[in-house]
């Protein structure tokens, strides 16, 4: 057997990795290891080297160890199938997925698994087939309606949510890519050359050298990632520590260069969230989105400015998800393992989002079928689905009225976990959307007690008797569901159901910094009757 050597280039260990794992493993993925500290970084004469001992050291750490994990904490009934941690993040958050962020949705290959009409080896029951109408009543960014335009069948999506609607609709226009292009590139000219604060640019040249002295000085990568991973640093004590030394440095260049924050007692989310010369942009370039005539080139631009301006909240990048006090100093990202600081521009954001927008809505564009699909910002207890159909497509409604819908296929909210209105505040306060929080069905303001738990079941049910109307009669439908509380049985007899299968997943690569075993079940129902 030919002795294997012992350093390897990132391209030789991207594909010792891919035999010894039985699956692709990039020259990216190797990198990634390196940068986080997962393995040493060796430096050769003119390129990095990875030690393939430790390379397989830690893979055979890794290999297998999720599954019997997940299992040994969450039971063995799990369906690692439905896990597809084989997926890279770049293809759970495919072309136009990715086209905003939207916290708690599923990825899209869950939704392809049930309503793909292709078998494959891991299951042999077809739900669904090119041309039926599924029906997503909790439709959130959109993932089943985009998915489903892409298999060829029709969609309708209802939200109580009016910018959620928007984000969705966005994601599924047909644009004349000429007119938006010239549409984005007026908008970053305008943005790129609007100045508030001729200081601004100075001083943040002047932080950002002084923060890569400091940081290359006391947390150089990968060393101290490395030195983290073999717990030969006290992170929390050295970064508090180092935090604090580098903030004086940052309020004597504030004071210098006389660098306005932010209103801390300001009650609007615009003006409490935000360096005030950030604030200023965000407003330049909203009033210059208005003056666009055409109104999918106004919707998706203002989608971009929503995504700038989320990445830009005066918070810290591992709070990004749930925030918590405004961050107008700079601070130890115990997400990048260095000093990082507060967003003073929108500039550069913009044009990076403007960008991957067009490139992910052209991706898309090629896989698009010619199947209709419905977006409606409405109360899907009460809704009259035919009746919207009717008012907004008439050739849509006549498939309806003819066939009906064959099957739902969401994730209804989990009760007493988020605030769907309160996770976009930023965008309802610019945009002046009228936020319909009270409609929200078990929010986290609610809470998890026995009054809101009832509430929840009794909103739920509602959704599904309403919604079964437009149904076939042998319908399909699926339910995401985190049922911690036992709920869904009770939810389901009501609605006048019943649970035929449910399948239990593990939840993996997950953003929040608690990355606990964590499983979700998708329930599988039928008529009752």
């Amino acid at each position: 057997m030919q002795q294997i050597k012992n350093l390897l280039t990132i391209k030789e260990a991207s594909q010792w990795a891919s035999d010894f794992l039985k699956r692709g493993i990039s020259e990216s993925n190797i990198s990634y290891l390196l940068q986080y500290g997962k393995v040493k970084k060796y430096n050769g004469e003119n390129t990095v080297l990875v030690n393939v001992d430790e390379l397989k050291k830690y893979y055979e750490s890794y290999r297998g160890w999720r599954e019997i994990n997940y299992k040994k904490r969450l039971g063995s009934d799990l369906n690692w199938a439905l896990s597809f941690d084989h997926l890279r993040e770049k293809d759970t958050t495919k072309h136009v997925h990715r086209l905003h962020p939207y916290k708690g949705k599923f990825i899209p290959q869950l939704v392809q698994y049930f309503i793909d009409n292709h078998t494959d080896d891991f299951k042999n029951d077809v739900y669904f087939k090119t041309g039926d109408i599924i029906l997503d009543p909790f439709s959130g960014s959109g993932t089943t309606l985009v998915q489903a335009h892409e298999m060829g069948m029709h969609s309708i999506g209802i939200d109580i949510s009016h910018f959620n609607c928007m984000i969705t609709e966005t994601k599924l226009f047909d644009y004349d890519f000429t007119s938006l292009e010239n549409e984005i590139e007026k908008i970053r000219q305008a943005i790129a050359g609007y100045e508030t604060d001729s200081n601004i640019a100075i001083f943040e040249n002047e932080l950002l050298a002084s923060m890569s002295v400091f940081n290359k000085k006391y947390f150089p990568s990968p060393e101290y990632k490395y030195k983290i991973q073999k717990k030969q640093i006290n992170e929390e004590k050295y970064s508090t520590e180092k935090d604090k030394e580098f903030l004086n440095t940052y309020n004597e260049l504030v004071k210098k260069y006389g660098i306005e924050l932010n209103h801390f007692s300001a009650q609007n989310f615009l003006d409490k969230w935000y360096i005030k010369n950030t604030k200023k942009e965000i407003d330049f370039a909203f009033e210059q989105i208005k003056k666009i005539k055409d109104i999918k080139n106004k919707k998706i631009l203002a989608v971009i400015l929503s995504r700038t301006i989320r990445s830009c909240r005066a918070t810290t990048h591992y709070d990004l998800a749930t925030l918590k006090e405004p961050q107008v100093t700079t601070y130890y990202c115990w997400k990048h393992k260095k000093i990082c600081k507060p967003l003073f521009s929108i500039k550069t954001w913009f044009d990076r989002y403007a960008i991957d927008t067009l490139y992910r809505l052209k991706t898309f564009a090629k896989l698009k079928t010619n199947s209709h699909y419905t977006v409606i910002p409405a109360d899907s207890r009460t809704v009259d689905i035919f009746n919207e159909i009717e008012k907004r497509n008439i050739n849509f409604y006549k498939i309806l009225a003819k066939q009906k819908i064959k099957g739902i296929f969401t994730s209804p909210p989990y009760v007493g976990q988020i605030d769907y209105h309160e996770q976009h505040a930023y965008a309802y306060d610019l945009f002046g959307f009228e936020r319909r929080d009270k409609l929200e069905i078990g929010p986290l303001y609610k809470g998890q007690g026995a009054e809101a738990r009832a509430s929840y079941v009794e909103g739920i049910a509602k959704v599904l008797l309403n919604c079964r109307k437009f149904l076939t009669d042998n319908f399909d439908v699926f339910l995401v569901a985190n049922d911690k509380y036992n709920l869904y049985p009770d939810i389901v007899e009501q609605a006048g159901m019943k649970i035929v299968n449910q399948f239990k997943r593990p939840v993996l690569n997950r953003t929040e910094r608690d990355k606990s075993p964590y499983s979700e079940i998708i329930f599988h129902l039928k008529n009752g009757k």
